[in-house]
């Protein structure tokens, strides 16, 4: 079976995808090194900011391709390095909550701060509207694909 334009189209946007994937990823990595971070160590304190959360809870908000055992490692080293902490679970006796340390707030207020002004210089040249566009594309794409690899 050959493929249509709109095949076409589609197989024309993965590459660029992927490139803005690994860009935003260096873009994590540059505002989050100087704290002592990872982008990794970011997202799963993230996480945790509004709300204590279980690891488990945290891998189906984060979402993205980390695994439960993945996030495990990640809040593990994050308690390790004195980012976080792991307190009692009042619903789960064995499933810890993971919360950040007055340490690891501060770093994710750091962190907000530099992504803001990261945010703010790219949007500027791209504009509220087309991005708000592009989002809701990319969101319709996806939701195509999980709807055939599910059928």
């Amino acid at each position: 079976m050959s493929r249509t334009p709109a095949g076409d189209a589609l197989t024309d946007l993965v590459l660029p995808v992927f490139e803005l994937n690994g860009e935003f990823l260096a873009a994590a990595e540059d505002i989050s090194r100087p704290v002592g971070l990872t982008p990794a160590w970011w997202q799963v304190l993230g996480a945790t900011l509004e709300e204590a959360l279980p690891v488990a809870e945290i891998a189906r908000r984060v979402g993205l391709g980390l695994a439960r055992q993945s996030v495990q490692r990640v809040a593990d080293r994050l308690v390790e390095q004195g980012w976080a902490q792991y307190v009692e679970n009042p619903h789960h006796r064995r499933a810890k909550l993971l919360e950040p340390t007055p340490a690891g707030r501060r770093a994710l207020k750091r962190l907000s701060k530099d992504q803001h002004a990261w945010a703010n210089a790219v949007s500027e040249q791209i504009g509220a509207a087309d991005l708000a566009k592009v989002r809701d594309i990319l969101q319709r794409i996806s939701a195509a694909s999980r709807a055939y690899r599910e059928a």
